[in-house]
């Protein structure tokens, strides 16, 4: 877990004899109904003392965050947010900070959404301040703030004080009537202000002529007023200084602090230079950087003479100068000591080292370009950086030292590699693979391979472990980059490298073959050895993961064709776990719904989509956004609402995070078949363009959904302008897709090939190989309960399963199919009395069927086990031709059966 520095969550007190500015407190007052209020000028107008000032003058609940450079990375930038929430509701975002530390995070509008949720459900209204927001300079945190903004809830009020305008849909909200901006100009000390400043905070007398020239000079900048008010304390003629004073903002400041810095005794001058490289002062670490004592006294004398210097806690142990006093003390330091800065930044680095705060260390090793130092303390703090998921600033600290820093470490390089392949920068993840594995190939040519002599290694056991982890990271490279060989490869080195008791890491590597398999098509054996791999996994204890797992291995046995036995895997994954507040828990739900919407139940898929979401709700851990909407997508398809569909496929998209799992459905080509369907073939073929998709290409199961997307396309072409080459082209196709799928046990693809098989033959005006072709589609399709597979081809299809009744081709299956596909009641199919009957058992389980008995209840009743109530249950259904007992009362009542 990322460490929490309590000092940025303090709310600054308001400083004794401030001057009151109820104007601007009155805007505060009225903008609280809004969803933002943006205080935006730059240094030294007093935006944060107003806004301390106002807060406690009002009643609302404060959570407060000033932020710093390192809450560029989203990771720590959402820590730190749930941290200042918690200031308020201690429980509140734990769900959404585990799943930041897992190893496969969730996109973040999918956290912010569960967070989100938490906050509505606060009782009262609160203020939630961002201070010194310039600071932040990543598009991601922009990203999840604007979202956050757009969904907050009506008891959050947001406010931002900032140098610069944020990136955020600033002319939206203030279109909208959800924003109250100040700004300079509003900021900016009225000449009553100013004699009201001087009055109170120095005891200068000034005339009315004096105040309103100062007032002019300075522009109501409130921070040159401060300056010059020190500056007037060290001469006999104010008027005169007055007069004299001139000169734009930067010069003022110059200008005043050489003033301010002339009058002061030596020994404080040394420490303000001194300390000026701190972001963050308190009295041993002054003591450290200046190699003096009484730092602590020394900081208690500037905060009494209002030497810029702000309390950063309410015990008055951590302080900071004003951030526009530090940067021109920072000026003068260079000026007049530039040989001491980099050793006062090496001072303050190994006090942080010595005091556990290893960023602050690394940061001043950074910047006194102490690299060797800094890469030392780096290569230290990987293991933590690992866990806690904080990639983005590690990248950003090895982006920042010099290559022979990193060059010369195998264990940064891999920590390197492991960094860029969380960002996806695959080819430079591998090439610092390359750099780390130089240093352990003892076979290399000496001129190929770097001088032993020259190797650096800190932490011994990562050094000893390293092996392993470049093993690992090169079959997750590999697998991210669809090599499968490879995949396989490394991940048998890692089991060749790993103790039978380590779990966790024969778990994983156990895992990545298994999806080598999978991305390869080898569904059996993708099965069997990820569920292993998940077995070890869990054996580790890790059972967030196990819950991934389980996904993965139900969508194995979907592609299989095995949908009772997909559905056992969740149900048994469910009895195992109750509604736990486990990470995935509610993706089981939407996996489940996906199943009965295959078989039509789309009642039950819409319920269980609906139970994901407030589960996910409930335990503050939501579903997977990206696959919910896909979910639904397919319902709102089957329902006839297209358009509905299409607006979530492309949601889906927008959430889509390329992880380790083959992405064999692709929302794109799913996109193409609404299209398709719509009519619209000039979308779908510059789809199948840009996809580079041709009937010639070498097939592969990770692009199989694809090319029978594209078998849909010149179905509809021919169909459209009957160009004799469209369905040629697709029959040819689809003999060779079926003959892949066939090899592979691939039955999911197989039944889908061969309804197209059926439709592209009557399109061609050859019922009796259509019939063939269909008449093996519902043999595989039948035992698992298809029926989505059939009715989503619409009229095409009604015609040859009517047809294949006809014939005698399982009968009982066809009428269900059928009336799935809304043939009316006229066909004399449909009206067909039962061919098979109901036996006198289930006849009384379908009369108990029609009652409030829930199953196991009518099993108590019959005094029969609830396996053979779902037994009778099963074959009362395939009687009737229906899938529910919703369906199968309705259907009962139509024949009259009760």
């Amino acid at each position: 877990m990322t460490p929490i520095l309590a000092t940025k969550l303090y709310i600054p007190q308001p400083r004794p004899n401030a001057v009151s500015r109820p104007r601007l407190i009155e805007r505060l007052n009225k903008g609280q109904h809004r969803k933002l209020t943006l205080i935006s000028a730059p240094a030294g107008f007093g935006k944060t003392t107003l806004v301390s000032e106002w807060l406690a003058e009002g009643t609302r609940p404060v959570a407060w965050l000033s932020l710093e450079q390192g809450e560029n990375d989203p990771v720590r930038f959402l820590t730190y947010l749930i941290a200042a929430l918690q200031t308020l509701a201690a429980a509140l975002g734990e769900g959404v900070l585990n799943a930041l530390q897992s190893s496969q995070p969730p996109p973040t509008e999918v956290m912010l959404t569960s967070l989100l949720n938490e906050i509505a459900i606060i009782q009262g209204q609160f203020v939630l301040v961002l201070d010194d927001y310039h600071i932040i300079d990543a598009r991601p945190v922009d990203s999840a703030l604007t979202y956050l903004i757009e969904h907050l809830p009506p008891q959050m009020h947001l406010v931002i004080t900032t140098r610069e305008d944020p990136r955020l849909p600033l002319a939206r909200l203030r279109a909208g009537g959800q924003l109250t901006e100040l700004r300079s100009a509003d900021l900016r000390f009225t000449t009553a202000e100013v004699a009201a400043f001087l009055s109170q905070g120095t005891g200068f007398s000034l005339s009315a002529t004096e105040i309103a020239q100062l007032a002019e000079r300075t522009e109501g900048w409130i921070v040159g007023l401060q300056l010059a008010a020190l500056s007037m304390q060290g001469h006999q003629d104010v008027s005169e200084f007055i007069r004299a004073f001139t000169g734009d903002h930067r010069y003022i400041v110059d200008y005043l602090v050489e003033e301010v810095l002339r009058h002061q005794p030596e020994s404080v001058r040394h420490f303000l230079l001194q300390t000026a490289i701190l972001e963050r002062l308190n009295g041993p670490l002054c003591d450290a950087v200046t190699g003096l004592e009484k730092g602590n006294e020394q900081l208690e004398a500037l905060e009494r003479g209002n030497f810029f210097v702000v309390p950063l806690d309410d015990k008055r142990q951590w302080y900071r100068y004003h951030h526009l006093f530090a940067e021109v003390l920072s000026a003068h330091l260079i000026a007049e000591q530039p040989d001491q800065v980099a050793t006062l930044h090496q001072r303050a680095s190994k006090w942080y080292e010595q005091n556990g705060s290893a960023a602050d260390a690394i940061h001043h090793a950074l910047v006194a370009e102490d690299f060797e130092r800094a890469a030392a303390l780096m290569e230290l703090e990987l293991p933590a950086m690992q866990r806690n998921r904080q990639e983005a600033t590690f990248l950003d600290w090895l982006k920042a030292l010099p290559d022979k820093q990193i060059h010369f470490r195998p264990v940064l390089c891999v920590g390197y590699a492991w960094a860029l392949l969380a960002s996806g920068e695959l080819e430079a993840a591998h090439a610092r693979l390359q750099d780390a594995e130089r240093w352990l190939d003892t076979t290399a040519d000496a001129s190929e391979r770097p001088p032993s002599t020259e190797m650096v290694i800190v932490d011994k056991e990562g050094f000893r472990r390293l092996p392993v982890f470049i093993a690992v990271y090169r079959a997750a490279h590999a697998q991210a980059s669809g090599d499968i060989p490879n995949t396989i490869k490394y991940a048998r080195r890692v089991l060749d490298l790993l103790p039978e008791e380590d779990h966790l890491g024969r778990g994983a590597a156990t895992a990545l073959l298994g999806l080598a398999f999978w991305t390869d098509g080898d569904l059996e054996a993708a099965h069997q050895t990820f569920a292993n791999g998940i077995a070890s996994v869990q054996m580790a204890g890790n059972l967030s993961d196990a819950i991934s797992g389980t996904l993965a291995l139900a969508d194995i046995r979907v592609a299989q064709g095995r949908l009772h036995e997909a559905m056992h895997t969740y149900e048994r994954a469910l009895q195992e776990l109750g509604e736990s507040g486990l990470r995935g828990t509610a993706d089981l739900y939407v996996g489940m719904s996906e199943l009965h919407s295959e078989q039509n139940d789309l009642h039950t898929a819409m319920q269980l989509l609906l139970k994901s979401k407030e589960l996910g709700e409930r335990t503050r851990l939501p579903p997977n956004q990206y696959r919910w909407c896909v979910a639904m997508a397919r319902i709102k398809e089957a329902q006839g609402d297209l358009e509905g569909a299409l607006d979530l496929f492309h949601k889906a998209e927008h959430l889509y995070r390329r992880d380790f799992f083959p992405n064999v459905r692709p929302v794109a080509a799913l996109v193409a078949r609404v299209w398709i369907t719509q009519g619209r073939l000039g979308k779908a073929l510059s789809w199948a363009r840009e996809q580079g998709l041709e009937v010639s290409d070498n097939l592969s199961y990770l692009r199989e959904f694809e090319h029978i997307t594209l078998v849909r396309l010149l179905l509809a072409r021919y169909k459209s302008d009957r160009a004799n080459h469209s369905i040629l082209e697709a029959i040819g196709l689809l003999e060779r897709l079926l003959k892949a799928a066939q090899y592979g046990k691939r039955v999911g693809s197989i039944i889908e090939i061969l309804v197209l098989q059926a439709l592209a033959y009557q399109m061609q005006g050859n019922i009796s190989t259509a019939l063939m072709a269909l008449q093996q589609a519902l043999q595989q399709a039948k035992p698992e309960g298809y029926i989505r597979m059939f009715v989503d081809e619409g009229a095409p299809i009604i015609a040859l399963l009517e047809e294949a009744a006809k014939r005698g081709f399982a009968t009982n299956y066809v009428r269900q199919l059928l009336r799935a596909s809304g043939a009316t009641e006229n066909s004399t199919l449909i009206k067909q009395d039962l061919i098979e009957p109901l036996s006198e058992r289930e006849f009384e389980v379908l009369r108990l069927l029609r009652t409030d008995l829930n199953g196991p209840e009518i099993a108590d009743k019959l005094i029969v086990s609830l396996n053979t109530i779902r037994t009778h249950t099963k074959n009362i259904y395939n009687k009737l031709g229906v899938n529910n007992r919703r369906a199968a009362i309705r259907r009962a009542e139509e024949l009259n059966l009760f």
